[in-house]
């Protein structure tokens, strides 16, 4: 017998259809031109006209946020930015959910939001969502990864390289894969 035929998980495309609708599949398609187009070519300094194409597919983007040309986002209209918040270089956003960057978060390099995973239990594995949020003045380090359902909370900080799947509260520091504790942050004392 061959592997294929004990495993009782069924991935195919008849035994999975895409949840996502033709015009979801359709504005990820226009979204992914404009990308190309629009928000690739526009030099790093320059902002405002990537946070008004933004604004154009639907995400909610507060005053002077900083968004980089190479942030890849899944689905802009699934998306909110806070005033100042700051998105980093190939910092990757795949909100087939909804996330929200607070007010002065700052996202850095190559960090990877993600809202969406697969159930691992279901003989299909099918897509399984939840929203992510990053707090006011939550700081998310250099290419961590942030599970679905995660929230950050304000003035959190989550280290260079951690895999954050739990919930972090309100000025804690975690570092860590898994991410664990590591101590308060002291933002404003010095």
């Amino acid at each position: 017998m061959t592997d294929s035929v004990l495993s009782a998980v069924r991935v195919d495309r008849a035994s999975c259809p895409s949840p996502h609708s033709f015009a979801n599949k359709l504005g990820r398609l226009l979204w992914q031109t404009a990308w190309i187009l629009l928000f690739r070519p526009v030099p790093w300094f320059w902002h405002a006209p990537r946070r008004g194409l933004l604004r154009l597919f639907g995400t909610r983007v507060g005053r002077k946020v900083q968004i980089m040309p190479s942030v890849r986002i899944w689905a802009p209209w699934n998306l909110a930015l806070g005033d100042h918040a700051t998105v980093s270089h190939d910092v990757d956003l795949y909100n087939a959910a909804r996330i929200e960057i607070g007010p002065h978060a700052t996202v850095s390099r190559r960090a990877f939001l993600c809202t969406a995973t697969h159930d691992p239990d279901h003989p299909n594995m099918p897509l399984v969502t939840a929203p992510v949020r990053i707090g006011a003045g939550a700081w998310v380090a250099a290419e961590v990864y942030v599970h679905p359902g995660v929230t950050i909370g304000a003035d959190a900080l989550a280290g260079v390289r951690a895999v954050v799947l739990h919930d972090v509260p309100s000025g804690q520091i975690v570092g860590g894969n898994p991410a664990k504790f590591l101590r308060m942050r002291e933002v404003g004392t010095r």
